[in-house]
């Protein structure tokens, strides 16, 4: 008789399992924008708190996840932090002038960071199944993080910060310029493909490449500046 087969394990690594994770995020994604927009639903300015949730997730979900939280987690992590954030702005609780918009930003996603942390703690079990890990293999236990000198968020902040201004930025002038320009900007700028290759995937002359890069190039920069002064 033939041996059945044994059932493999899927790769992690393969194309339909990145394909899943894409999926399952983005179904968490609008689960939580929905959900947020739902309980700010009686506020005013509602418009603005859907557009500070386009700009800053991704910040807060990133730092979270590579703080050794799951996607739940760090879904539920981004939704409670940006309520906090709402609430102490409705009642003019945050003040520019202790700090940077940036460091206050980064305090209230501790928070809620090491709120998950502790829900663990009370949870042996579930803390036991998972090893809570940064990308570069530090351990980022609940002591380590609630030490006062550990910079090590702080240095995963950084990198994400800029990182998503950036994105921000990108995503922001892509909706401002015309298809056409932004897929010049793209193929020149962003996949680096020079100017003779762009022109002759594109079907343009390499004024048309220049000409794209230094008008989405600058409108980025302008955004970038924009964003990096927003609640300072």
């Amino acid at each position: 008789m033939a041996k059945s087969a044994r059932p493999t394990r899927p790769d992690p690594d393969s194309p339909d399992a990145a394909g899943e994770g894409e999926k399952k995020e983005r179904v968490l994604w609008e689960k939580t924008r929905k959900s947020l927009i739902e309980r700010l639903n009686n506020w005013e300015d509602q418009r603005t708190w859907n557009e500070f949730y386009q700009t800053y997730w991704r910040l807060i979900y990133s730092v979270a996840t590579k703080s050794g939280l799951t996607r739940e987690e760090a879904f539920d992590v981004v939704q409670e932090t940006i309520i906090a954030i709402a609430r102490q702005v409705q009642k003019g609780q945050y003040d520019p002038r202790a700090g940077s918009f940036k460091a206050w930003l980064l305090q209230m996603t501790r928070w809620r960071i090491l709120d998950v942390f502790r829900a663990r703690k009370r949870q042996p079990s579930l803390a036991d199944r998972r090893q809570v890990e940064t990308e570069d293999g530090a351990d980022l236990t609940l002591e380590r993080l609630t030490q006062e000198k550990d910079n090590l968020l702080e240095s995963i902040w950084d990198r994400e910060w800029r990182d998503n201004i950036s994105s921000a930025a990108l995503e922001r002038v892509k909706s401002r310029v015309s298809p056409r320009q932004f897929q010049i900007f793209d193929c020149y700028v962003m996949k680096g493909w020079g100017v003779k290759k762009t022109a002759e995937a594109l079907g343009i002359n390499a004024a048309q490449v220049y000409l794209a890069k230094h008008r989405v190039g600058n409108l980025v920069k302008k955004e970038i500046r924009e964003l990096e002064k927003q609640m300072l």
